[in-house]
C-alpha cells in the first residue's frame, strides 16, 4: 500500500494561475492600504485557491512484478562449429540457474536459427520479436551467448535495459576461407573468362603457410590440382566447354587445425553461349524458298551468313560477260576445303550436282558432319534426279534414299507421334490451321527420327545424327507457302528456327537431355527422352552417398521430379545414359563467409547501453545489480538492471479540502476580516 497527494484542477492550469495572481495583487493592495485583516484575507485567498486546485489524498494497492532477463542463444551453422554448440548449451544451463535464482526474476530463453534463405544469424531480429511480447518496463537485461557474428546488428531497436555478449570460440581459433569473386552468369564457348579467386588464413593461423593446393573441376569430371598463394587476388582464365550451365567446383583440402571446411569449397554455375553462329547456305538456283531461308537467317543478329548462289548454271549460255555476273569469283576452295569447319550449320537448299563444287568438296562435307559439324538440305525437284546430291559423296551421310518421285499434288504438314515428343516439332501451334504444300519428294531407307510427314504418311521431315553430327532433310522446297500466307500459312519461322538451332546442338533443343533447376534447397529435374519411359534418376549427393527418385510424365516426352536437397554442395545426376550436375544453396554460404568469434558487429550496441563482451574460455561471469545508467560490465561480472515494476490493483482518493469545508473556512475568514477592519 502506497499514499500520495494527486492534484486535479477544477479549472484550467492557466488560469487557476490567473486567479492565484489576481488574489496576490488584492492581498498587496490589502497591505499597502494598511488595512488589519489582510492574513485573513490572505487565508481565504488560499482556501480558495486550494479548492479549485482540488488536492486528494491517493492510495494505492500495488504487487511488485518480477523483473524479465532474455537469455538469446545462438543454434546458427557458424554458432554449431567445433565445440560452441557444447560451450553454448552449458553456458545456457549456468546462466539460467543464476537467473532463476535471483529474487522476483523470469528467465526468457530465446533461439536463434539460421536465416530464412542465406540470410545469416538473424539475432537482432528475434531479439526484437521478444521484446514485442514482454512489457518493456521488466526487461533487466539481456545475454547473448553467440561466436558474435550477427548478420542484422545494424537493425535499429531500442533496447531497454543493458546488453551483453558471451563469446564462445576459442582466440586459438582460425580458418581457411576460398572466396570467388566476379564470376559472370554467362561466358562465350571457347573463349577464356577470368574470374578472381582468394585464399585467406583466418583467425590464429599458423605461420610458414604460403601456398596452398586448389582442385578445380567442371561438371563433376576429374579434379585439376595447383598450388596458389594465400593472401593474394588470383586472375584464374576458365574455358567452358559446352554450351548451357557449366558448374564449376573449386575447393581446398581441410588443413590440419583449421575451424571448419564448409568455406572450402565454392560452386559457380555459368551458361556457356555462343558468341555467333556461322552458317553457310548454298542455294543451287534461284526460287522462292530461297529468301525464306536468307530472311531466317538474317533476322537473328547472332548468325553470321555467308550465301552462295549458283545464278547461272555452266550449260547455260546467255552470252554475259561472266565479269559483269559478279564482282569478285567465289572462294569456294577456301570455304569447302579450308574453313569448313569454321562454321557451325551448312544448308543445301535446291543444289545439285553441276560440276561447280567437286566431289572432293562434298567429300569433305561429309567428313565434316561425321566430325561434329551440321548438315541440312532442303530437297526441291532436283533431289529426285541423276544429278542429285545424294548421288555425290555427301549421300554417305543423308538419311533418306530418293525414289526419283516427284509428288505435285496438295498436302498438309502433320507432325508425327515421334515428333509430338522431339523438341523441335513439339507445341507447334496446331496443324488443323496448317496451310497446304504443293510438292513432296518421295523418300525412302530413312534413317534417324520422322518428326514430320506429308502426302499419305510419307516422310517430309528426317532427322538424323551421324558420328559426331547432325544431318536433316526436308523432303519438300514449299516451306516458303506458309511465310506467304497461303491458306493460313503455319509456324514456318518458329519451325525452321528450331531446326536450325536443334542442329546447332543449342542445349534446349536436345530430345535426350537430363536437366535440372535450383530454388534454394528444392531441385526440379527434367528428362527429355523420346522413349515411352524412363528409369529413376539416381542423385549422388555431397557426401558420396546415393538415392533414387522416380519421374513422373507430364507433356509429352518430358518427365519430370522434385527433390529436396538435405545439405548444400554439388549433385551428380543419372539417368540411363544421361548425366548432370548442379549445385544446391549459396556459392559462399554468409554463415562460413566469417567464422571467427569476434565481437565487433555488435560492439556499437553493446557499448551504447554500457554492457560487456566476455569469452566463456575465460570463465562464466556471476551477475550482479546495478542501476540505470551506470556501467553494466566489469572484470568477472555482468550487470542486470532491476526495474522495480508493478501492477496497481486497487486506487482510493479522499478530497483534502470537501466543498463544505471550503466554503465554512473562507466565509469564517472573510468575516473575520472585516469584522476586524469594522472594530477599527
Amino acid at each position: 500500500m502506497t499514499s500520495s497527494i494527486v492534484y486535479d484542477p477544477l479549472i484550467p492550469l492557466p488560469l487557476l494561475i490567473v486567479v492565484a495572481i489576481i488574489a496576490l495583487i488584492g492581498l498587496i493592495l490589502a497591505i499597502l492600504r494598511g488595512l488589519n485583516g489582510w492574513p485573513l484575507r490572505g487565508l481565504a485567498a488560499a482556501v480558495v485557491l486550494g479548492a479549485l486546485a482540488n488536492p486528494s489524498f491517493q492510495q494505492e494497492d500495488r504487487a511488485p512484478l518480477s523483473d524479465i532477463v532474455l537469455l538469446v542463444e545462438d543454434e546458427s551453422a557458424s554458432g554449431r562449429l567445433a565445440d560452441r554448440a557444447e560451450e553454448t548449451a552449458d553456458a545456457a544451463t549456468a546462466l539460467a540457474a543464476q537467473i532463476t535464482a535471483r529474487p522476483n526474476t523470469e528467465l526468457r530463453r530465446i533461439a536463434v536459427p539460421d536465416g530464412a534463405g542465406d540470410a545469416g544469424t538473424e539475432m537482432m531480429a528475434a531479439i526484437s520479436e521478444a521484446l514485442a511480447e514482454e512489457p518493456r518496463a521488466r526487461i533487466a537485461g539481456i545475454l547473448a551467448i553467440s561466436d558474435g557474428r550477427v548478420h542484422d546488428a545494424d537493425l535499429p531497436i531500442d533496447l531497454p535495459a543493458p546488453m551483453h555478449l558471451l563469446m564462445t570460440g576459442k582466440e586459438t581459433d582460425w580458418d581457411r576461407r576460398l572466396t570467388v569473386r566476379n564470376a559472370p552468369a554467362f561466358a562465350i564457348i571457347g573463349e577464356p573468362v577470368t574470374l578472381t579467386l582468394r585464399i585467406d588464413d583466418l583467425g590464429a593461423a599458423p605461420e610458414g603457410q604460403e601456398l596452398a593446393p586448389l582442385d578445380i573441376s567442371i561438371d563433376g569430371e576429374p579434379a585439376q590440382t595447383f598450388r596458389v598463394p594465400i593472401g593474394q587476388d588470383l586472375e584464374l582464365p576458365i574455358t567452358l566447354p559446352h554450351g548451357g550451365r557449366n558448374v564449376i567446383r573449386f575447393s581446398l583440402p581441410e588443413a590440419e587445425g583449421e575451424l571448419t571446411d564448409r568455406n572450402n569449397a565454392a560452386l559457380i554455375q555459368m551458361n556457356g553461349v555462343r558468341d555467333r553462329l556461322s552458317v553457310l547456305l548454298v542455294s543451287g538456283e534461284p526460287h522462292p524458298g530461297g529468301r525464306t531461308w536468307r530472311n531466317l537467317l538474317k533476322s537473328d543478329s547472332s548468325v553470321d551468313l555467308v550465301h552462295f548462289t549458283i545464278l547461272r548454271p555452266p550449260e547455260k549460255q546467255d552470252g554475259v560477260p561472266v565479269n559483269e555476273l559478279s564482282l569478285i569469283a567465289f572462294p569456294t576452295r577456301e570455304l569447302f576445303m579450308e574453313k569448313i569447319d569454321d562454321f557451325d550449320l551448312i544448308i543445301f537448299d535446291r543444289y545439285q550436282r553441276r560440276g561447280i563444287l567437286p566431289a572432293l568438296y562434298l567429300d569433305n562435307v561429309a567428313s565434316y558432319v561425321r566430325e561434329g559439324g551440321a548438315v541440312l538440305v532442303a530437297a526441291g525437284p532436283d533431289f529426285a534426279t541423276a544429278d542429285s546430291i545424294y548421288r555425290s559423296p555427301l549421300g554417305t551421310v543423308l538419311p533418306a534414299t530418293p525414289t526419283a518421285r516427284v509428288l505435285e499434288e496438295p498436302f498438309s504438314p502433320t507432325v508425327t507421334d515421334l515428333g509430338k515428343r522431339h523438341p523441335v516439332t513439339t507445341d507447334l501451334p496446331d496443324n488443323g490451321d496448317w496451310g497446304r504444300w504443293l510438292r513432296q519428294i518421295d523418300v525412302a531407307d530413312q534413317q534417324g527420327n520422322v518428326v514430320m510427314q506429308g502426302h499419305d504418311e510419307r516422310p517430309l521431315l528426317i532427322l538424323n545424327r551421324v558420328g559426331e553430327g547432325r544431318v536433316a532433310l526436308l523432303a519438300s522446297d514449299h516451306a516458303w507457302l506458309w511465310s506467304r500466307g497461303y491458306e493460313g500459312g503455319g509456324p514456318q519461322l518458329e519451325l525452321l528456327r528450331r531446326l536450325a538451332h536443334w542442329m546447332m546442338k543449342e542445349p534446349e533443343l536436345e530430345e535426350e537431355a537430363l536437366t535440372a533447376t535450383a530454388e534454394g534447397q528444392t531441385m526440379r529435374i527434367i528428362r527429355r527422352t523420346l522413349g515411352d519411359s524412363v528409369p529413376p534418376v539416381t542423385i549422388t549427393k555431397p557426401d558420396g552417398s546415393t538415392e533414387e527418385l522416380p519421374l513422373t510424365e507430364g507433356a509429352a516426352g518430358i518427365f519430370e521430379g522434385v527433390y529436396q536437397g538435405p545439405e548444400i554442395g554439388l549433385y551428380r545426376l543419372d539417368n540411363g545414359d544421361q548425366t548432370a550436375v548442379i549445385g544446391l544453396g549459396p556459392a559462399a554460404p554468409r554463415e562460413f563467409i566469417e567464422t571467427i568469434a569476434s565481437g565487433e558487429a555488435l560492439d556499437p550496441v553493446i557499448s551504447s547501453l554500457r554492457g560487456g563482451v566476455v569469452r566463456l574460455e575465460d570463465g562464466l561471469p556471476r551477475l550482479r545489480n546495478v542501476r540505470a545508467g551506470r556501467p553494466a560490465a566489469g572484470r568477472g561480472w555482468l550487470g542486470i538492471t532491476p526495474r522495480g515494476a508493478y501492477e496497481t490493483r486497487d486506487i482510493r482518493q479522499t478530497a483534502i479540502l470537501p466543498g463544505w469545508l471550503v466554503l465554512l473556512l473562507s466565509a469564517a475568514l472573510i468575516t473575520a476580516a472585516w469584522l476586524r477592519e469594522g472594530r477599527r
